[in-house]
């Protein structure tokens, strides 16, 4: 909790009120700016000594159960609740459910992108889109096919996606995929997507079952990927995930050095594309 920037911003946030903002009467001789410390009380059903003292900078933790009736008195948007929250102490609490509708702004980057493969999931795994380079590394293993695109499910209920994986990583990469998992659950409190994945998973996996009783959880940002790929074998790629303001999306770019042997596979898949995998269906840039 910062009380010093805490007390700032809810001082901020009432003095930029006006009673009329709330329905409130501004009645003759106000000399306070904006609303008065009683009466942001009032409107947030507490007593006005204890909000005196969050502005302050003198009280205790105020509760998530305090805070949501506070952003409403004071009219905040959704990025000033959430900073409402952080000031206090507390994560924001996510009003979204995990989607698949992609964010126009990530789809122009993807669009860019033509140099290196690059992919757009959800937090929960889903894959959203992906470019063509990402279609020739990965077109075997991951489709962005409403009934195929979760990267999570398939890794524990697919052998023919672990395959494409050398046998020494994939441990490493179960339990990856797990805390990632785990992270975007505690997000997403009571999305039931993610519930409904975590539950699947849970009955047909072994393996995921028992990673997750570990409750290891991160959220992967940067790393190494080595892929087998049919043609060019053996490719070794660093991986950067950019994710969105809500965490919701992320952008995951494979790159090599220039140069380097990775970086002339590339070129390669570059020229035979995605003929190397004559059974892949045609697929959509988002699903």
């Amino acid at each position: 909790m910062n009380r010093r920037e805490l007390a700032d911003f809810l001082r901020r946030c009432r003095e930029r009120l006006q009673p009329q903002d709330v329905g409130l009467s501004a009645g003759a001789r106000r000399r306070t700016p904006g609303l008065r410390r009683e009466e942001v009380a009032q409107l947030a059903g507490m007593s006005a000594d204890y909000y005196m003292r969050l502005e302050q900078a003198r009280s205790p933790q105020p509760s998530t159960q305090l805070l949501a009736p506070l952003a409403r008195a004071l009219r905040l948007n959704d990025d000033e609740r959430d900073h409402l929250y952080l000031l206090a102490g507390h994560r924001p609490p996510i009003g979204r459910q995990a989607g698949d509708h992609v964010r126009p702004g990530l789809l122009f980057l993807l669009d860019r992108l033509t140099d290196a493969p690059a992919q757009i999931l959800n937090d929960i795994g889903d894959l959203l889109a992906q470019n063509t380079l990402a279609e020739s590394l990965f077109g075997g293993v991951c489709s962005t096919q409403p009934q195929n695109r979760n990267i999570v499910w398939r890794w524990f209920t697919d052998p023919f996606v672990r395959a494409a994986y050398p046998v020494e990583d994939q441990a490493y990469y179960s339990r990856l995929h797990v805390a990632d998992l785990r992270a975007a659950l505690a997000r997403r409190s009571g999305d039931p997507a993610a519930l409904d994945l975590v539950r699947r998973l849970r009955v047909a996996s072994e393996e995921f079952a028992t990673l997750w009783e570990r409750h290891e959880v991160g959220v992967r940002r940067q790393g190494n990927v080595r892929v087998i790929h049919p043609t060019v074998g053996l490719i070794d790629l660093n991986c950067e995930q950019l994710l969105s303001p809500a965490e919701d999306q992320h952008l995951l770019l494979f790159t090599a050095p220039p140069g380097s042997h990775n970086a002339k596979q590339l070129e390669l898949l570059r020229v035979v594309g995605r003929e190397l995998f004559p059974g892949l269906q045609e697929q959509t840039r988002t699903s």
